[in-house]
């Protein structure tokens, strides 16, 4: 019984440094998606087999991008995954987004907008409710604020005009870009959202604030309504 065991040990860890030596020698590509997340696992919970995690995972939450931005309470509810677990799945969004908005963070944002619609899709594509943020731009159209404006249920999440007009003379924008994310995952605007948008666009033009976009979010895709002609 012993030796079995023993043979148990020593294939896991034969398994584990394969996997290991696959990634340091040519980089993510060499994984598979399951091997990345049961690498990442193994690193948390290193005395398990945790293949069988990880393949569970991806087929619960559909995707790599829909596990990594799943909320915590979510993970930890899945089976085999603690606290532990989930905050090593929690840490890769951490780096990813931290990345993600380097170039979003230290140049104009108008000329990083591809950078800005990656990090924006890679944060708010697969949230299970709506979420609103303002982007708050100086002068030179570098970002000044990021803030959550609200967040709301599965279809709708308030924003007034009053508080986001407020919050701009407060902070001394020139500019915003209004964003949010419809959980259905079709991000075509809505006659709502571009009513709200055109209602900020208007009181903010008479106080020197433009509105330069309004980005909303999806599974399948982002849209811009200033490319769309609608505001």
């Amino acid at each position: 019984m012993a030796d079995g065991a023993d043979k148990e040990a020593s294939y896991g860890e034969g398994h584990r440094e394969r996997l290991r030596d696959r990634l340091l020698g040519n980089g993510g590509d060499a994984l598979l998606d399951h091997e990345i997340v049961e690498f990442l696992l193994m690193l948390a919970i290193p005395r398990i087999d945790t293949k069988p995690i990880a393949k569970q995972l991806l087929a619960h939450y559909g995707s790599m991008s829909a596990l990594f931005t799943a909320d915590a309470e979510s993970l930890i509810g899945q089976k085999g995954l603690g606290p532990r677990s989930a905050a090593a799945i929690k840490i890769v969004q951490a780096a990813a987004l931290r990345m993600l908005s380097e170039p979003v963070r230290e140049q104009p944002i108008l000329a990083s907008w591809q950078s800005l619609l990656d990090y924006l899709r890679a944060d708010m594509a697969h949230l299970t409710i709506e979420r609103v943020r303002v982007l708050y731009l100086n002068s030179k159209n570098m970002l000044i604020r990021d803030e959550v404006a609200s967040e709301g249920s599965l279809d709708q999440a308030a924003i007034y005009v009053r508080e986001v007009i407020r919050r701009s003379i407060d902070l001394g924008a020139a500019a915003i870009i209004l964003v949010h994310n419809h959980p259905s995952g079709d991000s075509a605007p809505s006659r709502q959202d571009i009513q709200m948008t055109r209602d900020i666009a208007d009181v903010g033009k008479r106080l020197g604030i433009s509105v330069h976009d309004h980005v909303i979010v999806g599974k399948n895709g982002v849209s811009s309504m200033r490319s769309a002609g609608l505001i």
